[in-house]
């Protein structure tokens, strides 16, 4: 049978949908025809929305995957036991944060060791600046982060629809991933973009048959025609599930270190090659901290991601030993 390159885009667990990708009237692949259902090989949940997908048709709407193509990148997140694939080949993570409720300081802060360590864009979106009680206790905390050089936008999702028009340039020919904590406003910010998408989310739900749990799936969005391309390209929106930790335990230590924008002047001038940044003597980090270049909890989050990898891999390093244990014991004999 033929061979078909396809977008995935929508994932629940094992369940994914995709569409075939064709060469658009602008020159760029784009997803369109029907969704077509995949069937993946084992139990092993494989994709992300935003892989490519080579698939080979066993009927009109189904398909069995063949091999997902190379990827730019991959978002996830992980803890010491298990990872959650977020998306692929992005561009940009919008982190998007609310003035009510209370955003999650720490998670901000590890989307952005994300989206360093992955070398994707990141973009702060503050939605619900029409609650002006509670504006300013949310821009003390993202204020290190525009100090960095982050760009942060102030939206209404539902009562300012120029501060979405705006954001157009930011987003159009670019592939944009939706982060944050349930109740930030990521679905009405997506409606506000996305006319259609309270509609195309009903029938992803329905095809990959998820009802309730239909905002625990990720889902692919092109942007309007009318917004044009840029590089090429029309952009679009994946859109994540609501979640309220991002772990990172799979980054390594040196890696961590050099997802802090701010480390970078000072990595490898510490008194100690190996300095934890902890109490060390001679330690630059710790130094740029008191002269308040770099924000103390910044550091603070440096040290909990270091624990969580050290942890995570102690834990690996532990599971691998029982099992180099289990298999050298000995076996009773047939006949016994």
């Amino acid at each position: 049978m033929a061979i078909n390159r396809a977008l995935l885009i929508a994932s629940y667990g094992r369940h994914y949908l995709a569409q075939k990708l064709h060469q658009s009237a602008n020159g760029y692949q784009a997803p369109s025809g029907p969704l077509i259902e995949v069937t993946i090989p084992g139990k092993r949940h494989l994709g992300a929305v935003g892989d490519i997908l080579q698939l080979e048709n066993s009927s009109t709407h189904q398909a069995r995957l063949v091999k997902i193509e190379p990827r730019r990148n991959l978002l996830y997140r992980s803890d010491a036991f298990k990872s959650k694939l977020i998306a692929a080949n992005v561009d940009q993570i919008l982190v998007v944060l609310a003035t009510q409720p209370a955003f999650s300081p720490d998670l901000l802060g590890r989307a952005v060791v994300a989206a360093e360590a992955n070398q994707i864009g990141l973009h702060i979106l503050l939605n619900k600046s029409d609650l002006t009680d509670s504006i300013d206790t949310a821009r003390k905390l993202i204020e290190p982060y525009a100090r960095m050089g982050y760009p942060v936008s102030e939206v209404s999702a539902k009562f300012d629809a120029h501060s979405l028009e705006r954001l157009h340039g930011a987003l159009k020919g670019k592939v944009s991933v939706l982060v944050g904590q349930s109740g930030m406003g990521k679905s009405s910010l997506l409606n506000g973009w996305v006319p259609n998408a309270a509609a195309v989310t009903q029938e992803y739900s329905v095809r990959l048959d998820t009802g309730k749990h239909t905002t625990t799936a990720c889902r692919y969005f092109e942007l309007p025609k009318t917004w044009g391309v840029a590089d090429g390209k029309l952009g679009a929106l994946i859109d994540s599930p609501g979640f309220q930790e991002f772990g990172l335990a799979h980054l390594s230590v040196s890696e961590l270190q050099h997802a802090f924008r701010e480390f970078k002047d000072y990595l490898g001038r510490c008194r100690f090659h190996n300095c934890a940044h902890e109490t060390e003597p001679g330690c630059m980090i710790r130094q740029a901290v008191t002269e308040q270049i770099i924000a103390p909890e910044r550091l603070a989050l440096f040290r909990q991601l270091r624990s969580d990898s050290q942890t995570a891999d102690s834990q690996i390093m532990g599971i691998a030993t029982t099992r180099q244990r289990w298999s050298t014991l000995p076996t009773k004999s047939s006949g016994q």
